[in-house]
């Protein structure tokens, strides 16, 4: 049996649990290989099983790595598990309220995070997929060539949606975000059908067999604009050189923090230091002031710090790291993008 089963099967023995039930699509995925298209019942048990919908089963049956079985109806999963003497129920922590409460009335049910925990350390075959998708994704953005682009935000994210799928993603990883100027500010900006001004922020990631990448890079041309890149450049480097086993991952958040903090902006930095990515874009654990998790190695994480300066102009800067006896920075794109 998946080594991933097997490690859920004894947080379930250790919580006195005798199944586990997931829907979430990645979830269902990072178990048993299949993603589905509409939906998905996976009960991991002693015989896992996964109650895949009709137009589903061709899908499930060829890329499963477990039992699957037509959705008949909800009845019939409640019955199937009455059988096997199941009273006790665990449940994904973001299973949805509709489901839980279809559940409750039958078996003893609780929230936990046996998945979360699995995900949070990524084999060295996830890790190559991500280091791809990343590859992938930094090619696309130099064949841009963005300091010589005369498009639009929008044709830009287009343009860079489409290199990523040509050369091999299957798709973005998330809503490309291309912004400049005064728009740079907002950190979820959506590109929009103007020329790009100063400064030019890009935020991409491509996906590849299910892995997301994550970057994002700042182009300046003013001093101010080059004052606060420094900063934030300053205090992406220096908590990516901070990051070992062992720490906390609030621990890494605050040297990050504290750099843009002794410069005067802590007001300025909105967001957290990063996330774990994998077969989502944002995963368990991330560099924030309240995550306390310990970092162990096969973690991936995102390391961006960033200034936004309302009215004026914003400044990110993003790497992925893999983390083994340091962080490891994945991919070879130049911090600082002023010429190829």
């Amino acid at each position: 049996m998946d080594l991933h089963i097997n490690n859920i099967l004894r947080d379930l023995e250790k919580d006195n649990f005798q199944a586990y039930l997931l829907t979430q699509f990645t979830n269902v995925e990072y178990i048993s290989g299949y993603r589905p298209t509409s939906f998905a019942f996976c009960i991991i048990k002693e015989n896992p099983i996964i109650y895949a919908s009709g137009m589903d089963m061709e899908l499930a049956d060829r890329d499963s790595s477990i039992e699957v079985r037509k959705y008949e109806s909800f009845e019939v999963i409640v019955d199937d598990l009455k059988k096997e003497g199941i009273k006790s129920l665990a449940i994904e922590p973001t299973l949805p309220f509709s489901t839980y409460v279809r559940f409750r009335d039958d078996f003893e049910v609780d929230s936990k995070t046996y998945i979360d925990k699995q995900r949070m350390i990524k084999t060295p075959s996830e890790i190559e997929k991500i280091t791809k998708a990343t590859e992938i994704a930094q090619k696309a953005f130099l064949k841009l060539d963005i300091l010589n682009n005369k498009g639009t935000e929008k044709e830009v994210a287009f343009d860079l949606n489409r290199f990523m799928i040509e050369n091999g993603a299957s798709k973005e990883s998330f809503d490309t975000i291309v912004t400049s100027g005064p728009a740079s500010s907002l950190p979820h900006a959506i590109p929009e059908a103007k020329k790009l001004s100063q400064p030019i922020l890009i935020d991409w990631g491509a996906i590849f067999e299910g892995y997301c990448s994550d970057n994002t890079r700042t182009m300046v041309f003013t001093e101010k604009q080059q004052e606060i890149w420094d900063i934030v450049a300053e205090a992406h480097d220096k908590a990516i050189k901070a990051i070992e086993p062992g720490l906390k991952c609030c621990e890494i958040d605050k040297v990050a923090r504290d750099i843009i903090k002794d410069y005067g902006y802590e007001d300025k930095f909105i967001h957290s230091t990063g996330h774990s990515l994998g077969l989502d874009i944002h995963e368990t654990p991330g560099f924030s002031m309240r995550d306390e998790t310990v970092i162990e190695k096969g973690m991936v994480i995102t390391v961006e710090p960033g200034i936004y300066l309302e009215g004026e102009f914003g400044v990110r800067l993003e790497d992925t790291v893999s983390i083994s006896k340091k962080a490891n920075v994945i991919g070879n794109l130049p911090l600082r993008i002023d010429k190829f």
